[in-house]
């Protein structure tokens, strides 16, 4: 396991670049985000450890950073004043090359469409979700959620669909191709605390109260599914081609809110997840059914769906803010961050039980 030092700024996120397996990108914040100055770390992986190549410095806090998927040396980051900033790692001059300024509140997420990669969206505590496109200085579309919008992201699969999770514990999903009309291009909200679908021999479960959702991801190899959690401390996945049935898996077993969460990009069934518990850690969701080793479980009546957790990590000593995996070399490697200002990078294989 490796480790790097944030030393004033505690982590908010965390991300791999799309090129380069021995760069991550960290945006932290002084006095954990309530005021203050804001750091955006790029580091890379050498022989002898993890390095600062450069780091940039912003008037207020980081919430979110995602690299540009057409430009290797260029990243985004979310600040706490409302605006988006674009940085370029290779000049000398320690200030961003393009700004953003539409949003009314914090910006919470950020991230670059990994389709057509020309434009990015970014999400925002002002009930908003706003497309861009990095050489334009206006943004191109603006979706309203109504809701305290935590984590928004463009599908992997298509470029013209977005999902996004809210306050008000729905998960929305748009698609840019519609007409705006009344709708502005929504076209699916889904109860994150529906209950599931009950298993024959079961009575249907109970309601459960609404809660924040605070993050989601859309998984790699299935375009049908998303992940969400949040508040409820449970991972839930929805199949988008029947939303009202219910979550199609429902893992608990974190013991504080779910910060983050991000399917694997090597194994289909596979997600990790950071809390505020001080804890990563790696679940199936019990799909992979028939390859050896895999077969979903039910050892936690907890856990919906034949998932379940496979491994935890517990070196953090603070909130898990961040987490994310290396898309290169062997299916394992990542990184996470979180409020003891730290970095660490490890390989989710060593965690994993048998």
């Amino acid at each position: 396991m490796l480790e790097f030092r944030t030393q004033g700024f505690n982590g908010y996120g965390v991300k791999y670049s799309p090129f380069f397996d021995s760069r991550i990108a960290v945006a932290a914040s002084a006095n954990f985000g309530l005021v203050g100055n804001g750091r955006l770390y790029i580091l890379g992986l050498t022989p002898n450890g993890v390095v600062a190549e450069k780091w940039f410095d912003t008037q207020d806090s980081l919430f979110d950073t995602t690299w540009s998927e057409s430009h290797e040396n260029q990243i985004l980051a979310a600040c706490g004043d409302g605006s988006i900033k674009l940085f370029d790692i290779t000049l000398a001059e320690p200030f961003p090359i393009r700004a953003w300024s539409e949003h009314a509140r914090e910006v919470f997420s950020v991230h670059w469409n990994l389709v057509t990669k020309d434009t990015f969206l970014s999400s925002s505590w002002d009930g908003c979700i706003k497309i861009w496109n990095p050489s334009v200085d206006a943004s191109l579309a603006t979706l309203p959620t109504h809701s305290c919008t935590y984590s928004a992201q463009f599908s992997p699969h298509s470029p013209s669909m977005l999902s996004c999770v809210s306050s008000d514990s729905q998960l929305r999903v748009f698609d840019l191709r519609t007409p705006a009309s009344a709708s502005n291009h929504l076209t699916m909200s889904v109860p994150i605390h529906t209950p599931p679908r009950a298993k024959p021999g079961m009575a249907p479960g109970m309601g459960i109260a609404p809660s924040e959702a605070l993050t989601h991801d859309w998984n790699k190899y299935r375009p049908e599914l998303v992940a969400c959690a949040g508040v409820d401390r449970t991972i839930r996945s929805f199949d988008l081609r029947m939303p009202s049935a219910g979550p199609v898996a429902v893992l608990s077993g974190h013991d504080y809110a779910v910060r983050k969460i991000s399917w694997s990009p090597h194994l289909s069934d596979v997600l990790l997840s950071a809390s505020y518990d001080m804890t990563c850690r790696v679940w199936t969701d019990g799909s992979a059914v028939g390859v050896p080793g895999k077969e979903g479980q039910m050892g936690d009546p907890m856990c919906f769906g034949g998932g379940r957790e496979m491994g935890k990590m517990g070196r953090h000593t603070e909130f898990v803010t961040g987490v994310d995996w290396c898309l290169f070399g062997a299916e394992g490697w990542c990184a996470s961050c979180g409020w003891d200002e730290r970095v660490l990078v490890w390989d989710v294989r060593a965690i994993m039980g048998p």
